[in-house]
């Protein structure tokens, strides 16, 4: 199959190509921003503009509800929505750049790795983990302020509000986790270190489930997005638009409960992990810090308890620990007194919340 073929498949028709000064405004800019955001890397400018620079670039009729800019990595080229502005084409160029900097070949021209997704021979996997990635890097990138947007009916803060602001949230609940450098490396280079990082403070299993409801998310939203096409042409109307109609407030619940669990993956399953290794009371303010910390990331709704309930548990599994810790001399016992005033409060809090529920 050619390459318009393929181009075609996915509703991209090519006008034709970028002119060349706005091929190199555009490399030169991003490379200087890539290097700016992103120093632990150690991008060398003049060798990131060159390779930027030589990426064929084309204008493009792009269906509606789909990226301004898509790279094809089968002809590692880009492609412009038609329209554009200058200034337009670069903040969606970023998402594509990274892109085209993290995809890994065979000598064949095969793609076998892009950043965190893995082409199998059977199936792909880490699509959604990657897209969600590479956005928040291309955010950071663009200097995009975080938000608090809402979706679902879900409020979450993310950085790309309107790009897969979803997915971007999640992945920086997931760097919160590890620790940006770890997703930035593996999302730039396909290493291991960000999964094996997550594996070892979430465990396997839930890096796995995390890593699949990441691409049913994308999947499910891609789908969204191709009812929501149909429901707005010419030919769809009466029953048949009540029908599309119907689908997209299911698709919409499934994004919705996709999120929620996912979430609710990632916090459990790290705080619980990391509960069984305080073995001082400084472990105990540190978990405690992290554990409300966490509440800057998250989604929430009118009818999402769960992190609360979470929380509440936690604050009494911790006092607990700490009793056991002052009662064991075989451990370590740091800040005593803060530690202390803390837990006595804590106590309190419960009391008097009992005592208003009696």
């Amino acid at each position: 199959m050619s390459i318009e073929s393929d181009l075609r498949k996915d509703g991209i028709k090519v006008i034709g190509p970028l002119d060349t000064l706005s091929v190199n405004t555009i490399s030169r800019n991003i490379a200087e921003r890539l290097c700016k955001t992103f120093p632990e890397q150690h991008f060398v400018f003049q060798n990131l503009f060159i390779a930027l620079s030589r990426i064929p670039m084309y204008i493009a009729d792009i269906p509606e509800g789909f990226a301004e800019a898509t790279y094809f990595y089968k002809n590692s080229s880009m492609y412009f929505k038609q329209g554009l502005s200058l200034d337009e084409l670069e903040k969606f160029a970023v998402h594509e750049f990274i892109h085209y900097l993290q995809e890994i070949k065979d000598k064949k021209g095969h793609l076998l790795r892009l950043g965190l997704c893995d082409f199998g021979d059977l199936k792909v996997v880490g699509m959604g983990l990657n897209e969600g990635a590479v956005q928040y890097m291309a955010s950071k990138a663009i200097d995009s302020k975080e938000e608090i947007v809402k979706y679902y009916g879900i409020s979450f803060p993310t950085n790309s509000p309107s790009y897969y602001p979803l997915l971007c949230n999640l992945v920086k609940q997931l760097a919160y986790v590890t620790g940006e450098d770890a997703l930035f490396d593996s999302t730039l280079y396909g290493s291991d270190t960000f999964k094996e990082k997550l594996s070892n403070l979430c465990g396997l299993n839930n890096l796995i489930k995390i890593e699949n409801n990441l691409d049913k998310l994308l999947e499910t939203e891609e789908k969204e997005i191709n009812l929501n096409n149909k429901l707005l042409s010419d030919n769809c109307n009466g029953a048949k638009a009540q029908r599309i109609s119907k689908k997209i407030e299911n698709v919409k619940k499934k994004i919705r409960q996709l999120y929620f669990d996912t979430q609710n993956l990632i916090y459990t399953s790290y705080f619980n992990n990391q509960f069984t290794r305080i073995t001082t009371t400084a472990d105990i303010d540190e978990y405690r810090v992290r554990l409300y910390n966490y509440k800057n990331y998250m989604g929430i709704s009118d009818d999402y308890s769960s992190f609360n309930d979470f929380y509440i548990n936690k604050m009494m599994d911790l006092d607990a620990k700490y009793e056991s810790i002052m009662n064991n001399t075989s451990l370590t016992v740091v800040n005593h007194s803060k530690i202390s005033t803390f837990f006595r409060k804590i106590r309190a809090l419960f009391s008097a919340g009992t005592e208003t529920n009696k």
